[in-house]
């Protein structure tokens, strides 16, 4: 199977499963208290207008964030609500630290959130750079200096959600997620033991999205001066659409290089970061994630869909 002609299909783990985006319906399978696989699936609702921002270069990558984010949100509900339970059984509430931890875990390896996240790792970083390194007057240092700070604070995030056994989990789905894409682009059959011979690595994931935007953000912000705190902050905020779509076609260059020699190092500071927030599955959570993804395709195939949608995995 040829990699220019497999849709590009994108995905991100859930509570005790895994959701797959395809061209006409995202669909969730997760794994119950009783074995059992159960699934969400909805039919995609796109706007005509919509589908042609989703052309436009340096605009789609919003347009795909904001559509990531409002679908992702409902899969996440879903398997919060239901994978502690089993048929016939009440459903059980978790602690309210339990439940933020899976929602922080998700925002880190999907795009949940992502909005909301980006400003908070964008104003932060910007008022500490400048409070704690006012000597430094150089904008392109001080620049380089709120990147590095950005780095720190996503890896000091994602180590610290990463301890709890919920997040472990979920990060192997996430692991599993992208073993699934991976074996599916090289066009082997969907079989567990052909499934986990594949890396959990992917090019075009989320994780890699959140890396590039902040090395994105250190080169555009150089281009424009600053005098005061406040001055750098709105600026960073008004730049923020720009550095996403910038970080969006970036994220889809390495993706088209990651078979030529050289040229795919490009993407390793993304897939260094997939490092942590990836692990490798078990069976039966790669078992889950080919059920979804298979589910995803046949009804897909179903629908005779005319466009492709490509997204972030």
């Amino acid at each position: 199977m040829s990699k220019q002609t497999v849709p590009a299909y994108g995905g991100q783990a859930v509570v005790e499963g895994v959701m797959f985006s395809g061209r006409r319906y995202t669909v969730t399978a997760i794994r119950r208290k009783d074995n059992t696989i159960e699934y969400y699936e909805e039919l995609k609702h796109e706007k005509p207008w919509v589908k042609k921002l989703q052309k436009v270069p340096f605009i789609r990558g919003i347009v795909a964030l904001i559509l990531a984010s409002a679908n992702g949100s409902k899969h996440l509900n879903f398997s919060t609500e239901r994978y502690d339970m089993v048929p016939g059984e009440e459903e059980k509430s978790e602690s309210a630290s339990s439940k933020l931890a899976m929602i922080l875990g998700v925002a880190v390896i999907g795009v949940l959130s992502f909005l909301f996240g980006k400003l908070i790792f964008t104003i932060v970083p910007a008022i500490l750079a400048d409070v704690l390194f006012q000597k430094i007057t150089n904008n392109v240092l001080q620049n380089i200096i709120e990147g590095t700070i950005k780095i720190v604070l996503l890896l000091t995030y994602i180590l610290v959600i990463a301890r709890t056994p919920m997040i472990k989990r979920l990060f192997q789905y996430h692991g599993a997620e992208h073993k699934v894409i991976n074996a599916y682009e090289a066009g082997v059959d969907l079989t567990v033991k052909n499934v986990q011979q594949f890396s959990t690595l992917h090019y075009r994931c989320g994780s890699s999205f959140i890396m590039f935007t902040i090395l994105v953000g250190v080169v555009i912000y150089s281009f424009f001066h600053y005098d005061s705190l406040w001055e750098r902050i709105y600026q960073r905020i008004l730049l923020l659409p720009v550095v996403i779509g910038v970080s969006y076609e970036t994220l889809q260059v390495t993706n088209k290089l990651r078979d030529i020699p050289v040229l795919h190092m490009l993407g390793y500071p993304g897939l260094w970061l997939q490092k942590l927030t990836t692990r490798e599955p078990d069976d039966k959570q790669v078992e889950v994630a080919i059920a979804s993804f298979m589910r995803m395709r046949e009804l897909d195939e179903a629908s005779n869909p005319s466009t492709t949608t490509v997204s972030i995995s």
